[in-house]
């Protein structure tokens, strides 16, 4: 019989805390930032907290991974080799990288994965970090489902997908946008999210088309609805995007996200999920009320319009109905939700912008806000603060549980306790002492029965008591918990034990790169990344966009998107029937300058230019 393919849901961990409530509350995996050279600068931890998240997470057989996905400059190249080092000694699970120069130091045997900042796009690239070393590839966000199963039939290497959360508008690592514009550059970690921003859209003869939208601002990735084509494609990790969100974020969709994909599970015999231990939630996780810019599947059934969210790149959350009535300082909506004192609420006005305002007193659907709009009837109204929800999970306590059968048995100096977990780890403790016979032998059983199956705020949970006692034995309730506590004890110290150390077993070939020659896009700021790609028949490289001078910027490409902005407008001239022809070239415009748009329909890509 093959064994049962492994499905991991993968969750964002801030810091500590949101490390732990994401495996609370189901990951299989979490992926964290160490102190440096990770791709979200403002989600970084020093050791000492990943080693307590590498125990907490590896008592439940889940893993951790640190990413280490920025490019490296030269005299960063020997702090990231001993980073690596401490991490591997840590027991970190596997590292995420974008920079090739680490696959020429010289490493722990610890699993490598290729960072979607390493641009897994193209197959042919997609194929050769298959044969290069890499134990797993984080997939670009923009293939769709029939992309990945084409991918998956042509490598061999465990694939990756994104599921949830916020969208990077540019293929990952194919951004110079930031860099360009502030010198922050987001292959190192400092992204100052221009696709966020405002601008004037011009045509060729510099005439407003539209103004003041957030043109490259897309809605955050939900692909709940496609989870099952996805594992059926051959998706094995499936990755929830947030570490700089909160802790209502993760507890939320890890929650969501959980429930769905052990759902899948419960139908495919032939697959499970690859940690251990189960969650039972007090609380009905729904996305739409966590932050969010409203949901968009992205590439996954091909394009489709409304990827974006031009009107403002805020959190608008769930819809909850529209204006019914405009009083002097009331609005009465048509609405189903229950509405609360102190949530908060927003539209589009007019103009387009997005406009919020808080509940300050709710009669049924007659409220009053804190500071009346300008509004009308008709308007759509939006919750992006929904009070309760959030009140209900920041006061929930649910943990998670692994489970164990006990079994009390009579030796000749005293009796043992026994246990054995979920994952077949057995441990027993003997206790010494004097055999009493109960008054009642079958109270005394009972209390037993009672008292063993108390596990409290452990992490464990008692799914079956076996007493096998040739008679009823009286021992008072607070030396059977101590038995027990001890047991625990005893068992979670065999868990971390018995924890495989992470070691690869990817072999390493030499294959040619795809390409043999390889400009700033190539992302090589080290000598050991151009070593790895001279190494692999490169001939003619050229320096990242990191390293170039301002000067060099002039008509270089910093942005490649799958979005298309005609598109999205309805203008494609290939793929819908514009009723209008705009003057090309088209051009974006901030406060400082403008940037070309160039299209590229063959490939159905859309580039800006500096």
């Amino acid at each position: 019989m093959s064994p049962l393919k492994q499905i991991e849901l993968l969750c964002p961990a801030k810091d500590l805390e949101s490390g732990r409530l994401a495996i609370n509350y189901g990951a299989d995996a979490i992926y964290v930032g160490a102190g440096k050279f990770g791709a979200r600068a403002g989600a970084t931890n020093n050791l000492k907290d990943i080693e307590q998240l590498v125990r907490y997470a590896h008592l439940f057989r889940a893993k951790v991974f640190v990413t280490l996905n920025t490019i490296l400059y030269d005299h960063e190249l020997d702090e990231a080799e001993k980073l690596i080092h401490d991490l591997y000694q840590l027991g970190a699970d596997a590292l995420i990288i974008q920079d090739m120069g680490i696959l020429k130091m010289n490493l722990p045997p610890i699993p490598l994965h290729a960072s979607t900042q390493t641009h897994n796009y193209d197959l042919e690239r997609i194929k050769f970090l298959d044969r290069v070393g890499f134990e797993r590839i984080i997939l670009a966000r923009e293939l769709s489902v029939t992309e990945i199963k084409n991918i998956r039939q042509n490598t061999q290497v465990e694939l990756e997908a994104f599921v949830h959360g916020a969208l990077c508008v540019s293929l990952s690592g194919q951004c110079y946008f930031s860099q360009a514009i502030s010198g922050r550059s987001a292959n190192r970690g400092e992204c100052a999210q221009a696709c966020r921003m405002k601008f004037n859209l011009l045509d060729g003869n510099g005439n407003t088309i539209q103004k003041n939208k957030h043109f490259l601002s897309l809605k955050d990735f939900n692909a709940s609805a496609k989870l099952a084509e996805m594992m059926d494609a051959g998706i094995a990790s499936f990755k929830i995007e947030g570490r700089l969100k909160d802790k209502a974020y993760v507890i939320n969709n890890t929650a969501y996200y959980r429930k769905l994909i052990d759902n899948l599970l419960n139908n495919r015999p032939n697959h499970q999920k690859s940690s251990s231990g189960h969650t039972l939630f007090s609380f009905e996780p729904d996305p739409e009320k966590t932050f969010n810019r409203g949901y968009t599947s992205y590439f996954l059934d091909g394009r489709k319009p409304e990827m974006a969210s031009f009107d403002s790149p805020k959190s608008k959350g769930k819809l909850i109905g529209t204006i019914k009535l405009v009083g002097k300082n009331f609005l009465q909506l048509n609405t189903s939700e229950t509405l609360a004192n102190g949530d908060g609420l927003c539209f589009v006005d007019d103009q387009g912008q997005l406009q919020g305002f808080n509940i300050n007193q709710s009669e049924a659907n007659k409220i009053f806000p804190a500071r009346m709009p300008s509004i009308k009837v008709g308007t759509e109204i939006y919750r992006n603060f929904d009070k309760n929800f959030s009140k209900q999970i920041e006061n929930n306590r649910d943990r998670r549980k692994i489970n164990i059968e006990l079994t009390f048995i009579e030796y000749p100096q005293g009796f043992v306790l026994k246990a054995e977990d979920e994952d077949g780890i057995q441990v027993e403790k003997i206790l010494e002492t004097d055999k009493i016979p109960a008054n009642n032998p079958d109270l005394a059983r009972q209390n037993m029965i009672k008292q063993f199956s108390k596990t409290g705020d452990t992490y464990f949970e008692v799914t079956k008591v076996n007493i096998q006692l040739s008679n009823g034995f009286f021992i008072p309730a607070g030396i059977l918990n101590q038995l027990k506590r001890d047991l625990i004890e005893l068992i979670s110290e065999k868990r971390l034990a018995s924890y495989p150390k992470p070691q690869t077993h990817q072999d390493v070939s030499k294959p040619d790169y795809p390409q043999t020659k390889l400009d700033y896009r190539g992302n090589i700021a080290n000598k050991l990344a151009q070593r790895f790609y001279t190494n692999h028949g490169v001939t003619t490289t050229e320096p990242a966009f990191e390293i170039l001078k301002k000067e060099e910027f002039k008509e270089k490409v910093i942005m490649t998107t799958r979005y298309c902005l005609k598109y999205e407008l309805g203008l494609c001239p290939t793929k819908q029937q514009p009723n209008r022809k705009l003057k090309e070239p088209l051009l974006l415009q901030d406060e400082h300058r403008s940037y070309l748009l160039e299209f590229d329909c063959h490939n159905c890509l859309m580039k800006i230019k500096y």
